[in-house]
């Protein structure tokens, strides 16, 4: 995200900033709630203190906002509205609305096209880079696919105005360009035939074809379109511009009997209000326009509700199609699995038009045909509820303008959407929508009694429309059933399913899901049944190569199967996930169908993976820590490749949650070195990042695997680090009795390094609660034991502690002289990061020594430093300290600058520094006496 001012660009900061600038600019002139955004940047995983956080985001952005525009004033505002914010700002400000409005005006019927092209070529010019760049989240992965759809659309559209100027050969580069990265987008593919073959080249045009269907074919399962085979047939004729000769075709009686073949509409039908909105706007604009809508599923289509949804819609719109309905369920997942041949559902419909069985043809060509004549100049509506698959669709799609199909399937139907049909798909019910439905069914009071149990029973049920039906009807068979007992009931993973059935195969949910399960090819199945084995609640496409033991490339295809029947989602780009409902079916299927050695040995696998990619990211992290050894690999695990710093610190965000969990997983299975293994990877990570909560779950498994293993030193290593976890959080007394146990099993196992750890943790301790002798008496200790066991890293940690202990202690001449050696020692080693940490308490030293130029050198050389290495939490300390000296070497603007830096960093990490900062910039602007809280204490270094 950049904003554009009179002097040049800015950048608008870091990512979370960034984020909700572009949620206030996607929707400028209109108000977007505080919910909203926090839900866009944090998803489920707010910081304690979101709301704070989100406003000194505000706070920054208004700050750059005001160096847009001219001497009239900025050009764009954030203002404050009824719970939420606005950006004013002129729609064409914003490069994204300047696009659509003049895709729009491209879109002019009588606009000649010269004009067209120079108003296309304007739009396109627009995209710089991947839009949203930076931004992660569900919400930007969402906005940037169908933007990334708008731009390709566009591109079309100036590709084919350009061909009707006669500027083939200014497209052919572009669009090859595009081709290569979207091979199966058929339009592009189209269009560029087109060019290739209006310059001459019909070999390539011809050659491209028949690339594009074979891959349509090999990885969709789909044919191709009618219009790329139309291009193709006319580029083998000569004859692209040529006119096939018209067919008249039989014209049967026309139907004397209405037709109305809707089920009825859905008693008690709540939300998808939003769902419901987007299938009105799909509606033609006049009866002289068609379309074609597809319903499909997307976090686990079985029971989310898109038969309730294409019925209710229908039922809504159907006087828009005076001449009636046609509905056919074609069984695509049937209990049976036999799914509706499409000339049955032909001949259903032909005899719904009142064709006598003596004048319907042979052939589902032929058939197809004739149904196609008998809608045209009608308007009727059809909907293909259950399909299994494009191609038994297609014969039943309507051809002629004013009528319009409405189809449901649990896969993807990724062969009609590049035919030209709208994709729409289902995905769980929010939490509103599920309540409103519980409501619906079991009335207003009874949800109101038992508010906990309602959502209690939503989370158990997974948001799934029809697990939550099930257990509506059973509640209200049962008046007297409290609703805590049935969501007691579901809290039994084990059982889930038993409860969620409703006395049929339609409503059971178990017999639902297994429905699509049945229809997958065997390693499709198993890769299903091996996911509900995984750890955390999504997982990456190079992780899955590991948990099946097989090779990448055929994973993606296993994994695009389980995506187009919706069983899976690709809910960000490479990461999967399936719902809870799912996975407790897929580990029913797991436990039922593969052995417990099988099962183990995927577990094992997928460990594996993340403790060998773990391990390498850590030392790239922090190149200069003890190693531990690892266990070879084991056959089929297939490590991530991390470049640099930066990609490990990108892969550790990324994967959190999911290693949170394979510590966890790892413990419960019995895989106790992997347990403390990963938990040791983890720590540089949780500690710069500023999540204690996680370093100690993390660590309180690795002591107890440590204790498992009977290993004195692991146990003891993993008391240490959680002792610090404590420290970090102020718990002094869990702090300390978690320090003891490390410092006497370190002495147990007679491992010196480890008891020098222990001693600075020690001292970390003790500044912290103002024993600043008995912290440097650790201090000490720590570098005794260091310099015994000859440890070059851990005496320059020991160095920059005793240095900054003594310079609280106002022995600042000593302090300079320690510093000054373990910085030496440091940039021998090469470690950066123990770098500016020294460098930030020279800087304090030099400022208290008032050497005041000494000081400001030595916080931007940190800063340099640690900014690099991303550690927000020292950019914070440094920028802090480095205001300090700017305002007592008298300059004050250069001050302020570095204290909104240092809150505007520990607002983003919900830390309760931001407080004492934003107290000297209120001493400084003369709002309240001067507030000079403490120096937060060294963090933590890892030998």
């Amino acid at each position: 995200m950049e904003i554009v001012t009179a002097e040049g660009t800015i950048s608008a900061g870091p990512p979370q900033r960034c984020a909700v600038l572009a949620s206030l600019a996607v929707n400028a002139g209109r108000p977007v709630t505080v919910e909203t955004l926090i839900d866009r940047i944090w998803e489920d995983r707010p910081p304690e203190h979101v709301r704070r956080a989100l406003h000194a985001h505000v706070a920054r952005i208004r700050r750059l906002l005001e160096q847009t525009g001219g001497p009239a004033g900025p050009s764009a505002r954030l203002v404050r509205r009824s719970g939420g914010y606005l950006l004013e700002v002129a729609p064409e400000r914003v490069d994204v609305h300047r696009f659509r409005h003049l895709l729009q005006a491209a879109r002019a019927p009588k606009l000649p096209d010269v004009e067209r092209v120079t108003l296309l070529r304007e739009a396109l010019g627009l995209w710089q880079g991947e839009p949203l760049g930076g931004l992660t989240g569900q919400w930007a992965a969402r906005t940037r696919q169908s933007w990334r759809q708008q731009y390709l659309d566009a591109v079309t559209a100036w590709a084919r105005a350009e061909l009707r100027v006669e500027n083939a050969a200014a497209v052919i580069g572009p669009l090859t360009d595009l081709v290569g990265e979207n091979p199966l987008l058929e339009p592009l593919v189209a269009v560029l035939m087109r060019a290739l073959y209006t310059v001459g080249r019909s070999t390539q045009a011809v050659d491209l074809y028949s690339v594009t269907r074979r891959r349509l074919v090999e990885e969709l399962g789909a044919e191709a379109s009618a219009e790329l085979r139309r291009v193709h047939q006319a580029i083998l004729r000569d004859d692209l511009d040529g006119q096939r000769p018209a067919v008249t075709p039989p014209h049967p009686r026309p139907a004397s009997v209405a037709l109305a073949q809707l089920p009825r509409d859905i008693r008690g039908f709540s939300g998808r209000n939003a769902e419901l909105a987007r299938l009105h706007a799909a509606l033609p604009a006049s009866d002289e326009q068609a379309a074609t809508v597809v319903v499909s599923a997307l976090a686990g289509t079985a029971g989310v509700g898109k038969t309730a949804l294409a019925v209710h819609w229908a039922h809504q719109v159907r006087h828009r199609f005076p001449d009636g309905q046609l509905y056919v369920n074609l069984r695509g997942f049937d209990p049976s699995g036999s799914m509706m041949d499409p000339a049955e559902a032909l001949r259903g419909f032909l005899d719904a038009l009142q064709v006598t069985p003596q004048r319907i043809p042979i052939g589902v060509d032929a058939q197809s045909a004739l149904y196609r004549s008998l809608l045209a100049g009608r308007r009727i509506l059809i909907v293909l509820d259950n399909a299994r698959n494009a191609d038994q669709v297609r014969p039943l799609l309507p051809g002629a303008p004013g009528c319009l199909a409405l189809v449901t399937s649990r896969n993807q139907l990724a062969g009609l959407v590049a035919d030209g049909a709208l994709p729409l798909t289902l995905d769980l019910l929010t939490p509103v929508e599920a309540r409103e439905l519980l409501t619906l069914r079991l009335g207003a009071d009874r949800i109101a009694d038992e508010p906990q149990a309602v959502e209690e029973i939503i989370s158990r049920c997974a948001h799934l429309p029809l697990a939550l039906a099930v257990v509506a009807a059973r509640a209200a068979a049962h008046l007297r059933f409290p609703l805590h007992a049935l969501a007691t009931e579901l809290g039994d993973v084990q059982n889930r399913l038993d409860v969620l059935t409703g006395g049929d195969a339609a409503t059971d949910v178990r017999a639902v899901l297994s429905w699509s399960y049945r229809t997958l090819a065997p390693q499709a199945a198993l890769l299903f049944r091996l996911l509900a084995l995984h750890p955390g609640p999504d997982i990456s496409a190079s992780a899955t190569a590991s948990l099946a033991g097989l090779p990448r490339r055929q994973v993606q295809s296993l994994l695009a199967e389980l995506t187009r029947a919706n069983l899976i989602v690709e809910h960000v780009p490479g990461r999967y996930a399936f719902h809870d409902l799912l996975r407790a079916y897929a580990a029913e299927q797991a436990h039922a169908t593969d052995t417990d050695q099988q099962r183990r040995a995927a577990i094992h696998r997928t460990l594996d993976h993340y403790l060998h990619t773990a391990y390498a990211a850590a030392l790239l992290l922090h190149a200069c820590r003890d190693a531990i050894p690892l266990a070879p690999l084991g056959a089929g695990v297939t490590p991530e490749r991390l470049p640099d710093h930066r990609q490990a610190l990108t892969w550790f965000t990324t994967e959190h949650a999911v290693l949170l969990a394979a510590v966890e997983h790892a413990s419960d299975a019995g895989f106790d070195t992997h347990t403390w293994q990963l938990a040791w990877t983890l720590t540089d990570f949780l500690d710069r990042q500023g999540h204690w909560h996680d370093w100690i779950a993390a660590q309180r498994a690795a002591v107890t695997s440590g204790r498992r293993l009977s290993d004195p030193a692991t146990e003891a290593g993993a008391h240490q680090q959680s002792g610090h976890a404590h420290i970090q959080l102020g718990r002094f007394d869990e702090a300390r009795a978690h320090l003891q146990d490390a410092l006497a099993l370190f002495r147990l196992a007679g491992e010196k390094p480890g008891q020098a750890q222990t001693h600075y943790s020690f001292a970390v301790l003790s500044e912290r609660q103002g024993r600043h002798t008995e912290a440097l008496h650790h201090a000490r200790r720590c570098l005794e034991l260091f310099d015994a066991a000859d440890h070059r890293h851990g005496k320059a940690l020991a160095l920059s502690t005793l240095g900054w202990l003594q310079a609280q202690l106002g022995d600042h001449r000593r302090a300079l002289t320690n510093c000054q050696r373990s910085l030496a020692l440091f940039q021998e080693i090469g470690d950066l990061h123990g770098q500016g940490e020294t460098l930030d308490r020279l800087g304090y030293v030099h400022h208290h020594l008032g050497h005041h130029i000494q000081a400001v050198a030595c916080y931007r050389q940190a800063l340099e430093l640690l900014g690099e290495l991303r550690d927000r939490y020292w950019e914070a300390r440094i920028l802090t300290h480095l205001g300090d000296t700017h305002h007592s070497a008298g300059v004050p603007s250069a001050a302020r600058d570095a204290w909104r830096k240092a809150v505007d960093i520990l607002d983003d990490l919900g830390l309760p520094g931001a407080d004492g900062v934003r107290a000297k910039l209120a001493a400084l602007e003369g709002l309240s006496a001067p507030a000079s809280p403490p120096d937060p204490p060294g963090r933590r270094k890892t030998p």
